[in-house]
């Protein structure tokens, strides 16, 4: 499956990712999307944060 943002060859540095069911996720927890969005703008906590860059595998 094709995701929002083109899959890099290389892990975004300093970011983990342990959802192992996204188009994204790589080997040892790490996120190869070209960049990440985090929604919503005015979120409180991290209960109303959402990865807007998931894309199921």
């Amino acid at each position: 499956m094709q995701g929002r943002v083109e899959k890099r060859n290389t892990p975004i540095s300093g970011v983990k990712c342990v959802v192992n069911t996204c188009h994204y996720y790589t080997e040892g927890d790490r996120c190869s999307a070209q960049q990440i969005e985090i929604q919503p703008r005015n979120a409180r906590n991290t209960q109303e944060t959402d990865c807007a860059t998931f894309v199921v595998k």
